[in-house]
């Protein structure tokens, strides 16, 4: 399970990125994180793979409080929670099958094991036949699907996953999540922050809203909404769900993107 309890994160003196979030999320759940930019979503998920501390409050992954982790620990806990990034994060001087095999390489796995699991993984994703080819060789969703089998090779309880269709068109977007949601079938939490009202709106799944550091809703099958504007004080609670943004539904596809 995922917890905040009164979670506040500050920058300089009257900054807040986060203000009094306190929120659990269960395990297996699929939940989307949406909010204007700047809203705090990164900042949330940066939280949980202790790539920043809070100012002040809790963050817990089942009975680890994430916050106490010491700096020698955090590979530990990264172990655990898997993470997808917008801008892929590749190394370009290593293939598709290295870049995945690196979280093996990190646990100590043998190289038979490292083989069989980036071969399997690879195979999910649908990218064994671009095993040996770089980054630069690859489409833009084939490098978020190596994203994703680099993040879930391990075997994490827990995928982040911070807007993995912000660089993507509609048709390769719905590729994105179809596999998001085949990990999530066999019970890995996955938290998915976006701004792709379709795709939100489609699936109706758990939805958390952010606005100007704060939950503003939270709702178990939930629509894209914008947020009526904040009063300045960024410490007002008074951000609140207002119309829902409609657009069309996009249609979904699997296979190669």
């Amino acid at each position: 399970m995922i917890r905040f309890d009164h979670v506040f994160k500050q920058y300089g003196k009257h900054t807040f990125a986060l203000s009094d979030i306190t929120v659990s999320i269960g395990d297996g759940e699929f939940v989307f994180l949406i909010g204007p930019s700047g809203a705090g979503k990164s900042t949330l998920l940066r939280l949980l793979i202790r790539d920043l501390l809070p100012t002040r409050g809790n963050v817990f992954i089942d009975d680890t409080e994430v916050n106490s982790v010491s700096g020698k620990q955090v590979h530990l806990l990264r172990r655990k929670v898997g993470m997808v990034f917008q801008d892929f994060k590749l190394l370009s001087d290593r293939t598709v099958y290295e870049n995945v095999a690196i979280g093996l390489e990190i646990l100590g796995k043998k190289e038979t094991e490292i083989n069989k699991g980036v071969m399997n993984i690879l195979d999910l994703v649908d990218l064994a036949d671009k095993a040996n080819m770089f980054p630069l060789q690859l489409a833009a969703g084939e490098k978020q699907r190596t994203g994703i089998a680099r993040a879930v090779v391990g075997g994490p309880k827990i995928l982040l996953a911070d807007e993995p269709t912000g660089n993507l068109d509609p048709d390769t977007s719905w590729g994105i999540l179809s596999i998001l949601q085949e990990i999530n079938k066999v019970g890995t939490t996955v938290v998915m922050a976006t701004h792709n009202a379709g795709i939100v709106n489609d699936l109706r799944k758990r939805t958390i809203s952010i606005s100007r550091g704060k939950i503003v809703s939270d709702e178990e099958k939930g629509r894209y909404h914008t947020t009526r504007k904040a009063k300045e004080n960024p410490t007002d609670a008074e951000s609140v769900t207002d119309s829902v943004v409609e657009h069309p539904k996009e249609k979904k596809i699997h296979g190669n993107t």
